[in-house]
């Protein structure tokens, strides 16, 4: 009669040979996916359209960012300058894949809002150096309206910051419509590229409103354009993969990026499929 722990041994090694072919085939997956979205990039930014100077769209890679945000962000401040280095961020998930992380490891200053206790707990652990020295400062808010004057009235400072980045995913109209005072040089906003132009469309406000992972949600680009039009900014751009739109305090464009500064001239279609790599993974300790 064979041993049973034998047995046990061995189908135990059978799972763990298993779990590493699972493993090399995820990566192998990863890597064409990759690969793919490198060739549809190339092959999108070959088209005249975006061989334009002044357009925005080719100057995009991620550091830290979800898709190629940092880049672009990189290249405004190139053309507009930044006069505080500071930023304010709503919405930042752990921080590691974001829009100021970037800016936060060149030197900026900053604040960070988040909804989730759970991610703000892993911010307050992973980048504890960078709160200590007073670099970042990190709030558990989940962010309405209301908020918005409270926020205001608490951080001053918020009102000459040179970055707002915000994305949460629902509610976004309405806190920048809550937020006369902020004259922040560059603003990035999540718009609901399903909602080509001329559409004119952003989600009715409720205060408790979570996204359930519809399309019901967030802002057309034309409503956002109409929107900051009327607070004195332009849109100078969006990412490759139509996630995020790019608006510049309209006193410092001048004739630094691609006009008409419409929705209709850089709106780009939904690619949430694109993936983006900055090399090794994330090392969170």
């Amino acid at each position: 009669m064979s041993n049973p722990l034998n047995a046990i041994a061995k189908l135990a090694r059978k799972f763990t040979d298993i779990s590493l072919g699972i493993r090399d085939i995820r990566q192998d997956m990863l890597q064409l996916q990759l690969l793919e979205t490198q060739r549809l990039q190339s092959e999108i930014l070959s088209r005249p359209r975006y061989q334009e100077p002044k357009r925005l769209v080719g100057f995009g890679y991620k550091i830290f960012s979800q898709r190629d945000e940092d880049g672009i962000i990189n290249e405004i401040f190139a053309r507009v300058g930044a006069d505080s280095k500071t930023f304010l961020e709503i919405g930042v998930e752990n921080g590691w894949e974001c829009n100021t992380t970037a800016l936060l490891y060149s030197g900026w200053k900053g604040s960070w809002f988040e909804g989730s206790s759970a991610d703000v707990a892993s911010i307050k652990r992973t980048f504890a150096d960078r709160i200590s020295a007073g670099q970042l400062s990190v709030t558990q808010q989940f962010v309405t309206r209301s908020f918005c004057w409270e926020m205001q009235e608490r951080w001053p400072a918020l009102r000459t910051i040179d970055l707002l980045s915000l994305d949460i995913d629902g509610n976004d109209y309405h806190i920048i419509d809550a937020l006369p005072e902020i004259r922040a040089r560059v603003l990035v906003l999540e718009y609901n590229a399903k909602l080509r132009p001329p559409i004119n469309w952003h989600m009715p406000y409720k205060s408790d409103y979570v996204w359930d992972g519809s399309d019901y949600t967030g802002v057309s680009l034309t409503a956002w354009v109409e929107l900051l039009q009327s607070k004195g900014y332009s849109l100078v751009g969006c990412n490759i993969a139509g996630v995020n739109a790019f608006f510049v305090r309209s006193d410092l464009v001048g004739d630094k990026f691609a006009a008409p500064f419409t929705a209709e001239n850089h709106y780009e279609p939904a690619r949430y499929a694109m993936l983006y790599s900055s090399g090794h993974p994330i090392q969170r300790k």
